[in-house]
């Protein structure tokens, strides 16, 4: 492997790189990738507008094909954090504006891509921001295989598209997985429940291995709904409020706690989404199943959770 940066009076960096990671990857049998310490990209989706997509400018690699914003990672940085960083260069996306749903990694040992694939939660209008972008347009999910791709993207996209009706939520029953840890929770159950879900909190927003949802791709990001009975539905509120963007909602439940974990697995899944129930509990496992949810014990979270 061949490290090789950009030579000076490239359009974008006339001075050279302008970070360690902005440099060519070149294999044995000559092939190149950009990005010292491996690139990652952003699939913007929205629900009415389709994929955000950019056409490449002539001078970058695979110029005048179409893509997704993204570029080099930075030495040290996340691939998450990278894909945001570029889609907002690249394309102005304001921030809090997406939230992370799964991520792809194509690896080929010197060197990585990870395609961050999000939702719009917020909705922009997407900016030219730098010299990559001859545009920036919404596509139809239909009509983006009517495109020039770029060879990259062209392979990933059926199985990215495959995965974009995917909607993975995890139901937790907090009194199982409170109940089954002898940590005094009988002395506190809203405190114990509150301590469940600042675990969860913190948890989620670095997502889940694939496989232990039975996906495919790398790493999914899910939303938890955290059902509570009983005492524990004093538990207060994260922060005093609930945002927009946070990943654990809690579902306060007006009688039996197995009713209203049902009820919540049905709404879901009717709206489409992908239901992981975490219970322990027998008897309520087989109605889940019944509806159509898959089961993962309470001991599995606790062992995700770390």
């Amino acid at each position: 492997m061949t490290i090789i940066p950009p030579a000076p009076g490239e359009p974008r960096r006339p001075d050279g790189p302008r970070d360690s990671g902005d440099a060519w990857v070149v294999a044995p049998t000559g092939e190149k990738y950009w990005g010292r310490y491996g690139a990652a990209g952003l699939l913007a989706v929205d629900a009415e507008r389709g994929v955000l997509l950019q056409h490449r400018v002539g001078w970058s690699h695979f110029g005048g094909t179409w893509g997704m914003p993204g570029g080099a990672l930075h030495e040290g940085e996340a691939p998450l954090a990278g894909a945001l960083r570029e889609a907002q260069e690249e394309a102005g996306i304001p921030d809090g504006a997406m939230r992370a749903r799964f991520a792809s990694v194509l690896d080929l040992g010197i060197w990585s891509y990870t395609t961050v694939v999000a939702d719009v939660v917020e909705p922009f209008e997407p900016v030219i921001s730098d010299p990559e972008s001859l545009a920036l347009e919404w596509v139809p999910v239909d009509e983006v295989d009517q495109r020039p791709l770029h060879p990259g993207f062209g392979s990933a996209w059926p199985m990215l598209r495959s995965l974009l009706p995917v909607r993975p939520v995890i139901v937790v029953d907090a009194a199982n997985v409170v109940g089954s840890v002898p940590d005094g929770w009988w002395k506190d159950r809203p405190g114990a429940a509150t301590r469940l879900r600042d675990r969860l909190s913190s948890w989620a927003p670095g997502g889940v291995a694939a496989d232990e949802l039975s996906l495919e791709a790398y790493r999914w990001f899910p939303r938890v709904s955290l059902v509570v009975e009983g005492e524990a539905r004093a538990i207060p509120d994260a922060d005093g409020h609930r945002g927009v963007h946070e990943r654990v909602d809690v579902v306060r439940a007006d009688a039996s706690g197995d009713d209203a974990i049902v009820d919540e697995s049905r709404r879901l899944l009717s709206r489409g989404s992908r239901v992981t129930v975490v219970t322990s509990d027998r008897g309520l496992r087989a109605r889940v199943e019944e509806l159509g949810a898959e089961v993962h014990s309470a001991g599995w979270l606790l062992g995700v959770l770390g």
